[in-house]
């Protein structure tokens, strides 16, 4: 097989929730302990880090990823979805896993006859371990898919598990309520393993609690003795570890950083070595180090163009403050959301005082522009419709004037297809 029959298999063929939504649903975790018993249990030769949650999943796994290299550690990162190419959801010490190894691994899972029916992620979730396993990573920071207890990735026993934050999001897999989400996410929770919770509230606290207390496994509230002090303009003030400047600079990212500074105090507390130089340069340069795209991306000066990828109730109550705060002649905003959404509450946060490019992301899940309009026309957010993303970026700029400040967004689907236009 070439590269391209390889990627093009994987997501054609097998099932995917990414493409099919619900259709492509697979919870359970009885394939990929096949699967990894197929590969000799790669997972068992290196000491994982396993981050679940609702938001901040990957920004949260990149700085650790992060500051762990800058350790002198080599480390393996596994996150989902990817933007642009495939292999940007493997990597080790920040660069992507090599087309070749992709298909050798498949090679090797075809050559194997598994008469299992794997998803997309359960086979991509133990190519990644596996790859981690050939490189012989000190460490694997591992990103949940979706939830937690059912998740693929919930065959490892990690050093360390890290759930950032909860929100409704996936209801009809997770729960309509937040105590219900934070009991699939708390299935991240290993007997005896210690576990940092980044943001909690009174539906949830306790839920997270006794799952730690079930399992006599060491569990700390990154919100009871915050790390991070105070934040003004992406210089944060900090407990223990003197001033950082943050190379992610969402507003929602001061909560990130906090939970990362956390984790980072209990794998001290376990004798790893991370010297306070490693989280400076970590915490500033975990985009670079990481590849991690997507999170208050600034991609063009005058106009000002940001995208981010936040897409549900958790992440956009700040993402939108930030945005009604940019100063600016006037805001144009290209938007599109998946159907699958809470889309009536999300138009509501949105500013009222902007010019609209609804658009729609070329899957099945999404939206179409013109019933998005519709239902912002309700919500007295005024725009055109565009049936492509490419469509509604060009017209927004050129549109714009210099003083105008440009956001892109709405759902990581629209932001897959931005990117490679704005990186070509």
């Amino acid at each position: 097989m070439t590269y391209q029959e390889t990627i093009d298999y994987l997501f054609s063929q097998l099932p995917s929730y990414e493409r099919q939504g619900a259709g492509g649903y697979k919870p359970g975790l009885q394939t990929s302990r096949d699967l990894d018993d197929l590969f000799g249990n790669p997972h068992k030769k290196y000491r994982c880090i396993h981050v679940a949650g609702t938001n901040g999943k990957g920004s949260v796994s990149s700085m650790i990823a992060a500051v762990l290299q800058m350790a002198g550690y080599k480390v393996g990162l596994f996150t989902s979805p990817h933007f642009i190419d495939f292999r940007e959801r493997i990597r080790v010490n920040g660069g992507m896993i090599p087309r070749h190894k992709v298909v050798e691994f498949m090679e090797r899972y075809f050559e194997m006859h598994y008469d299992g029916a794997p998803s997309f992620f359960e086979l991509t979730s133990t190519m990644a371990m596996d790859y981690f396993a050939q490189c012989e990573v000190d460490y694997a920071v591992i990103e949940v898919g979706m939830g937690g207890r059912l998740d693929s990735t919930n065959i490892i026993t990690p050093i360390l598990s890290v759930i950032t934050n909860i929100a409704l999001d996936h209801t009809q897999f997770l729960g309509d309520t937040l105590a219900q989400v934070a009991g699939e996410k708390a299935g991240i929770i290993k007997p005896c393993v210690p576990v940092v919770i980044g943001e909690s509230c009174e539906e949830t606290h306790d839920v997270f609690a006794d799952a730690a207390q079930r399992g006599k496994s060491p569990i700390t509230f990154a919100q009871d003795e915050p790390e991070v002090l105070q934040s003004r303009q992406a210089v944060l003030k900090t407990r223990n570890n003197g001033k950082l400047r943050a190379g992610l600079t969402g507003d929602y990212q001061v909560a990130n950083i906090n939970t990362v500074l956390t984790a980072l105090a209990v794998l001290r507390e376990q004798g790893v070595h991370i010297p306070a130089e490693s989280v400076k340069a970590g915490i500033e340069n975990a985009h670079l180090m990481t590849g991690l795209v997507g999170r208050w991306m600034q991609v063009h000066d005058k106009p000002r163009v940001v995208c981010d990828s936040g897409h549900n109730i958790g992440a956009f109550p700040q993402l939108m403050e930030q945005l009604k705060r940019q100063q600016c002649n006037v805001l144009r905003v290209v938007i599109g959301f998946m159907a699958d959404k809470d889309v009536q509450h999300l138009l509501e946060m949105l500013p009222k005082r902007a010019q609209y490019y609804f658009t729609q992301a070329s899957t099945s899940r999404a939206m179409k522009a013109t019933e998005l309009a519709e239902l912002a026309a309700q919500k007295g957010l005024q725009g055109r419709t565009f049936e492509t993303v490419v469509a509604a970026y060009r017209a927004a700029m050129a549109d714009a004037n210099e003083d105008d400040f440009v956001f892109v967004g709405g759902s990581m689907y629209v932001l897959a297809e931005f990117l490679p236009m704005v990186n070509s």
